[in-house]
């Protein structure tokens, strides 16, 4: 095997094993940081010993294996065993066993009883509140997704520099306030919960709908936030909260083929080709808020997002939407988690349901709202109303302020082009 070979080898089995073998090595040093130095030091001797030996039966417990190897190792160095071990909740006894095989035995069999908990305690300490919403997502896509510096760096169109920093103060901080590396338990758990599923739809929607840039939207963030919400799904299978952010997620992305022309230009959702909708996708969604309202609990935000996207999911024609229960989860998601973002696309389905004079009272309720002065989909959404009332003129002001708010080159031209179709 060349090194060529063996870096691909490696940077493949590093994606898919990265956040088990962190996790797995954090519960033996109990510090993130140093976990993540840790499992690098085991990629760096897979990169020297795979070329000549080749990539073992199992190379996700190969690492893990090295990993351990290291922390364990380190434990020698800096405490006593029976100070370490006491920390992770056993007591050694070495009697007449070897010293080595004794802490090597014991430890394995903590990482093996507990690497799904382990996984739980990555993500709970990655999203942990003590650190920024950025240094949250850049931590977890790094711990978490395996994503490189660079990596995560393209993706937010941010200088590789910037993130490499943050990461690194992330971890900083994170000792520095003694953060656990434990899940929350009790009222604490749904708090902290909502912290997790933030950062990962905060991940999807720089995905689904780029806040900057040339393109519309970047696929490769959509699918990491999905493979993060599915290992969620995975380690907390009874979270109604987590099912539903999951399902919001498929139902939205089984739109991706349709979001697009042939340039990369933006398609709203009213004028897409349904056809092109991914249809497993949908599935898996609505089996998702099924399992979800199954657990009979009051709906929070993200079943009730996931439901409003259900309805657009099973019109299987624009026009057989059902707005009307649109509205009214948007209403109801205006009292679960009150905003004026949720209010102006309450206003939208109003107009949808009702007619866009009700839709553009709606929207002129919120148009002095501070929160929204920057927020160029208001006049775009008032623009849209004011357009089909036949108010040119003002349609046109509402455009071309939105054109000049929006951040995004692929929506500025959209907009644009809004703005000039009021002049004809």
């Amino acid at each position: 095997m060349t090194v060529a070979e063996a870096q691909g080898a490696v940077d493949a089995v590093w994606r898919i094993e990265s956040a088990r073998i962190v996790a797995g090595v954090a519960r033996i040093v109990r510090d993130v940081g140093l976990a993540e130095e840790l499992a690098q030091d085991a990629l760096v001797a897979a990169l020297e010993q795979w070329p000549e030996s080749g990539v073992p039966k199992n190379p996700g417990a190969w690492l893990m294996a090295i990993a351990k190897r290291r922390a364990i190792d380190l434990i020698r160095r800096k405490e006593t065993y029976q100070r370490k071990l006491a920390e992770l909740g056993h007591e050694l006894e070495i009697g007449g066993e070897s010293v080595e095989d004794s802490v090597e035995d014991r430890v394995e069999a903590i990482l093996e009883d507990h690497i799904e908990d382990d996984l739980l305690r990555l993500v709970f300490t990655a999203c942990h509140p003590v650190l920024t919403m950025d240094a949250r997502v850049s931590l977890t896509l790094k711990l978490l997704g395996g994503l490189k510096t660079d990596e995560i760096a393209r993706a937010f169109l941010a200088p590789e520099a910037t993130i490499a920093q943050r990461i690194v103060r992330a971890k900083r901080n994170l000792a520095k306030a003694g953060v656990e590396f434990e899940v929350p338990s009790g009222p604490e758990l749904l708090a902290r919960l909502q912290s997790v599923l933030e950062v990962v739809y905060l991940v999807y929607n720089e995905g689904y709908s780029a806040t900057t840039g040339d393109d519309w939207m970047r696929p490769a963030l959509c699918n990491e936030a999905m493979r993060l919400g599915r290992l969620l799904v995975e380690l907390m299978p009874t979270e109604p909260e987590v099912l539903g952010l999951l399902a919001l997620m498929e139902l939205q992305s089984s739109r991706a083929n349709a979001r697009t022309g042939p340039d990369g230009e933006p398609v709203l959702l009213l004028e897409q080709d349904r056809r092109r909708w991914d249809r497993l996708l949908i599935r898996r969604g609505l089996e998702g808020i099924d399992r979800a309202w199954a657990l009979e609990t009051p709906p929070g935000p993200y079943l009730l997002q996931a439901a409003i996207a259900a309805c657009h999911a099973r019109a299987a024609d624009p026009d057989d939407t059902d707005w009307a229960r649109i509205a009214g989860l948007y209403a109801v998601l205006a009292q679960v988690t009150p905003s004026p973002v949720i209010e102006l696309n309450q206003a939208v389905a109003i107009s949808m349901a009702f007619g866009p004079e009700r839709g553009l009272q709606a929207v002129d309720l919120l148009a002095d709202d501070p929160s929204l002065k920057d927020y160029h989909l208001l006049p775009s959404v008032r623009g849209d109303l004011l357009f089909k009332l036949g108010r040119l003129d003002e349609a046109r002001t509402e455009f071309e302020k939105a054109a000049a708010l929006t951040r995004n080159e692929r929506e500025r031209k959209l907009l644009l082009e809004r703005a000039a179709t009021c002049s004809e």
